[in-house]
């Protein structure tokens, strides 16, 4: 908790819009500007207080107990091109929002990404992935703040992409925008067509009418995960063949649809999510001996 510096550190950040959510953050601040965030971070960082980042909150399981310290929530932003091949997003749009703006635009190289739930700045972070493509395969650079506030730029060689993975895991660092390659004088209707087909997809094969956080774990690695004879290099058919795909603890079930989601009836705790997540786990290494990593970040005290 904030405990006694809460009425300091709240002076500090008095021209931001700022809130209070019951039980969810000591102090949630909607940040409007990448000098905003590395402002707050900064305050923070003087402060000696925990920071969260929380963005469209996808891939994210926030604990019944809510998370101490402060909460960053950027929120705005826009999209611009760089030149003709580049197009910067900053991190609190939505990657469906950045896909449309390319399509109207005639921009290609973005236009499958049709669908992805959550932020640009999220996206990087985890190095999203979609089929064979990961989101840090297109990038061109980021824009990022330390923890103390403090700005840099890091070309996309730097940002240790790997699958689920970029620098910020490690570092702490938040993306304030990125660069995107895209290739300009594509057709907008031949864009749409693909993007279309990419929802069509998601449809098939994800629970999109039901509430999750998305996927649960990452996907076996082949380096170290040795998988019986013709199984596929997927955690849902991994927690498929462990016979949980429907299993349930209070309102949360294993989707029936793709296993590797949970789904939330609407009365599922995060307890609840957090403990059939943990019998899957403990499933799919009982029978098959793989111990599934989690894809799923988990904010706040379980």
């Amino acid at each position: 908790m904030f405990g006694a510096e809460r009425v300091r550190v709240d002076a500090a950040l008095a021209s931001f819009t700022t809130f209070r959510v019951g039980g969810v953050a000591d102090i949630l601040i909607e940040t409007r500007s990448a000098e905003e965030m590395a402002r707050a971070l900064a305050i923070a960082s003087a402060h000696a207080r925990p920071v969260t980042i929380l963005g469209g909150g996808s891939n994210v399981l926030v604990s019944d107990r809510g998370i101490r310290g402060l909460v960053l929530r950027p929120r705005g932003g826009a999209v611009h091109p760089v030149g003709d091949r580049l197009v910067r997003a900053d991190a609190s749009v939505t990657i469906n929002g950045l896909v449309r703006w390319t399509i109207n635009r005639g921009y290609a190289g973005l236009e499958a990404w049709a669908g992805t739930p959550g932020t640009v700045g999220g996206a990087v972070f985890g190095n999203a992935h979609w089929k064979q493509v990961n989101i840090g395969d297109l990038v061109e650079s980021v824009r990022l703040a330390r923890p103390d506030g403090t700005l840099l730029q890091c070309p996309a060689d730097r940002m240790e992409f790997d699958y689920d993975y970029s620098r910020l895991k490690r570092t702490g660092e938040v993306v304030l925008w990125a660069a995107f390659r895209v290739t300009p004088g594509a057709d907008s209707a031949a864009l749409r067509t693909v993007a279309r087909e990419s929802m069509a997809f998601r449809k098939r094969t994800q629970p999109l009418e039901s509430p999750s956080a998305g996927c649960i774990f990452m996907n076996p690695d082949p380096s170290r995960d040795r998988l019986p004879e013709g199984m596929p290099r997927s955690a849902g058919a991994l927690i498929d063949r462990a016979g949980l795909k429907g299993a349930s603890v209070g309102g949360a079930q294993v989707s029936t649809a793709h296993a590797n989601f949970i789904i939330n009836d609407g009365t599922a705790t995060a307890a609840d999510i957090k403990a059939l997540v943990e019998r899957c786990r403990g499933a799919v290494e009982e029978r098959f001996g793989v111990v599934l990593r989690d894809e799923i970040m988990f904010l706040g005290e379980f």
